[in-house]
């Protein structure tokens, strides 16, 4: 961990409290200067900070980065995760089966602040504006067979629920298995991305890729749209860290779910949570 992110880690830990230089300084066994020099490069990257003479530095209330340390500071299973958090890349995803052909551990979770090539289903796309969401990735290395995968969408819509209505109070439905809905909307995607080991027909490694609107975009959705998506908030205020709240909610709440994973003992959660079973609906065949 570099200077600059131990000097963020003690700052978003006293959020809205003062902490002098020279507390810093001693807590994290660096020059006062070192202090100085990350505390300018905080504020270069838009880090809102405030510095009283004889009261030190405080990180101020209303910040809404989204980084390693603010989301670590709200997680109840930090040793299970290990976060890198980014603030553009082509799809979190993408940045994660990479790193999981190259051997990474599970746990390994990428979040980013925006997204060229957001992946959806059958080959959509994601729109991930940056600012307005949050899109995180996990690496998984569970024991289940090809057949049984679907049992990570599934749960990680569970967990996406459980964490949108105990951090924000809005309530929320499951579509299908991998869109989350808000106000008839949807508000989220879910969308695993596997390798599979053919000799033993078990998977390699799974990659869960999780896309939640918090805020509406600026200048609003496309057109194309408007009519299927919506964010959380929908134009109404929220608080700064309820993207960081939210990250760490998932994905506690997957992990509570993930560790009995063979038990499917969430699929009655999931099947109350359903709001298309018992309706009528339509089927497209992709050869039609």
């Amino acid at each position: 961990m570099s200077t600059k992110q131990k000097v963020l880690q003690v700052l978003e830990n006293r959020k809205g409290d003062h902490i002098s230089g020279e507390e810093l300084a001693k807590a994290l066994g660096i020059s006062r200067n070192s202090v100085w020099k990350a505390i300018n490069s905080l504020r270069s990257e838009g880090y809102k900070l405030e510095a009283v003479p004889n009261r030190g530095y405080c990180l101020l209330e209303d910040n809404d980065i989204i980084s390693e340390q603010s989301v670590h500071k709200h997680l109840k299973n930090d040793d299970f995760f290990r976060l890198t958090v980014m603030e553009r890349v082509d799809s979190t995803n993408s940045v994660l089966k990479q790193l999981a052909e190259r051997g990474e551990q599970e746990g390994c979770v990428v979040i980013a602040n925006e997204q060229t090539s957001g992946k959806g289903r059958m080959g959509r796309s994601f729109y991930s504006p940056p600012g307005s969401g949050v899109y995180i990735s996990l690496l998984l290395r569970p024991k289940l067979s090809a057949a049984d995968s679907l049992l990570i969408t599934t749960a990680a819509a569970v967990a996406v629920s459980r964490a949108i209505e105990d951090i924000t109070g809005r309530k929320t439905a499951i579509k299908w298995v991998n869109d989350i809905y808000c106000g008839g909307k949807k508000v989220c995607g879910i969308l695993t991305e596997a390798s599979v080991d053919f000799e033993s027909g078990t998977l390699s490694y799974a990659v869960l890729g999780i896309g939640i609107n918090i805020a509406d975009p600026d200048g609003g959705f496309p057109k194309e749209l408007e009519h299927i998506a919506t964010s959380i908030y929908a134009g109404e205020p929220y608080s700064s860290e309820i993207r960081s709240k939210l990250s760490a909610s998932v994905l506690d709440n997957f992990l509570e779910i993930y560790i009995q994973l063979h038990t499917k003992s969430f699929m009655n959660e999931y099947r109350k949570r359903s709001f298309v079973i018992g309706k009528e609906i339509y089927i497209i065949s992709p050869n039609a």
